[in-house]
């Protein structure tokens, strides 16, 4: 009887978050985002087919209950067994493109046919380990969230529930004037390089707005969409991650997503702490042995001795001190209404970027509109450098501080539905 209760649960969990998911809307008038949409409508993600195909699939694997049938030890097996068959299958499709990228070989085809085969062989033992990988997962998240009193009567709500698969790319819109996401639209995965620039000039040449389509390692939508990786602790991090944003899709936090920019920063820097904690968690009791090791400080510039800076340690690069500078600047730049001036100076600081090895496609006001709504690190630690000067991250992050569990950290902050909220209860004593 519980199973069939459990189950309504999940159904009724997946038509609530699907109508609030379905229901939000860009904050770009309609007719500039259909306007928007006359380039992108052919190459929309299909959300309905995708979810349906899902949850038929995990409905099977709830109704097995194949994990339930493990020990701690054949379930920690299964889920290595799978990151180790992704990498095998990674290492194979490496082969073959190199391949096909080398100019020696006259008839690629013919010269990777063996390692085709074997691709095959590899991606269909890849689909028999992941439906079981993912329950693995899923039971081991649902046991941490209930340590830290994330659940009701022992089970979470929703239920947590993730599929692996390539993840729709993310067309994100910015006005040029200032840098705030405005639109969001999800693309079918795989455009090259080349027809995201196309897509991205056409917008801003023809709608006067800035746009970048980027790649996204998962979606909160429900079952949630997670890439395919070999990296555990990602992986642990990223499925803890999109689940937060079911919980608070119940929640007004959760619900009021949309209302403004700053309310999805406080989402987005909300569920990357709280995925963060449960992913590093769920690693350290199951997997220990994949515990990342401590990141080490980067040591003070020194002199061989003496005066002046004769023998002087070059400091290293850092990356996030060099984009908060770059955000800071081009927001001063937009204020001041130099637009193209801005866009310049991104350009430059692009190369500049990559010179030092940060290989980044395209800086644009879309790009520190969607990248600085993750601000989850304190500014004394590596703090998010497209976030600028951005109260509402570390607000999140001192209103984090002030929980002793994560728990009650996550109830409180779920109520909140607006900044001036976030900013009075982070100051309150």
């Amino acid at each position: 009887m519980w199973k069939w209760v459990w189950r309504a649960l999940q159904t009724l969990c997946l038509a609530a978050i699907l109508g609030m998911l379905i229901s939000r809307s860009n904050s770009l008038p309609a007719d500039k985002i259909d306007q928007v949409r006359t380039y992108t409508r052919m190459q929309e993600f299909d959300f309905v087919s995708w979810t349906v195909d899902a949850l038929l699939t995990k409905g099977a694997w709830i109704s097995l209950g194949g994990s339930e049938y493990l020990d701690l030890a054949q379930q920690r097996q299964v889920v290595l067994d799978y990151l180790k068959q992704v990498d095998l299958v990674n290492q194979i499709a490496g082969q073959i493109n190199a391949l096909y990228s080398d100019p020696s070989i006259k008839d690629p085809q013919t010269q990777s046919q063996a390692l085709t085969q074997r691709l095959d062989a590899a991606k269909a033992r890849l689909n028999q380990l992941s439906p079981l990988a993912e329950a693995v997962l899923q039971s081991q998240v649902t046991v941490v969230a209930a340590e830290d009193g994330l659940t009701l009567g022992g089970q979470p709500v929703p239920p947590i529930l993730y599929r692996t698969t390539d993840p729709p790319d993310a067309l994100i819109i910015s006005p040029r004037n200032v840098i705030r996401e405005d639109a969001d639209i999800s693309l079918n995965p795989g455009l090259t390089s080349a027809q995201k620039d196309t897509l991205e000039t056409k917008i801003q040449s023809n709608l006067n707005l800035s746009a970048l389509v980027v790649g996204i390692g998962g979606i909160g939508l429900y079952p949630t969409m997670v890439m395919e990786t070999s990296d555990l602790n990602w992986l642990a991090e990223t499925v803890s991650h999109e689940w937060i944003h079911n919980f608070l899709t119940l929640r007004p936090l959760g619900l009021s997503y949309d209302a403004s920019p700053d309310m999805r920063t406080i989402n987005e820097t909300t569920a990357s702490l709280a995925g963060r904690e449960i992913g590093a968690a769920l690693v350290r009791q199951y997997y220990p042995d994949q515990v990342p090791p401590p990141t080490q400080a980067t040591p003070p510039a020194a002199s061989n001795g003496g005066s002046g800076t004769a023998g002087a340690v070059k400091p290293a690069f850092n990356f996030n001190a060099e984009m908060h500078l770059t955000r800071v600047t081009v927001d001063q730049m937009l204020a001041a209404g130099q637009i193209t001036q801005a866009e310049s100076y991104m350009e430059q600081r692009r190369l500049f970027f990559w010179a030092h090895g940060y290989q980044i496609r395209k800086i644009n006001q879309a790009y520190f509109a969607f990248y600085g709504a993750y601000n989850d690190v304190s500014a004394g630690g590596n703090a998010n450098g497209t976030a600028g000067n951005d109260p509402i991250g570390p607000a999140v992050v001192a209103l984090r501080a002030r929980y002793p569990t994560l728990g009650g950290f996550l109830n409180r902050i779920s109520w909140i539905t607006s900044p001036a909220q976030l900013l009075a209860a982070a100051k309150s004593p």
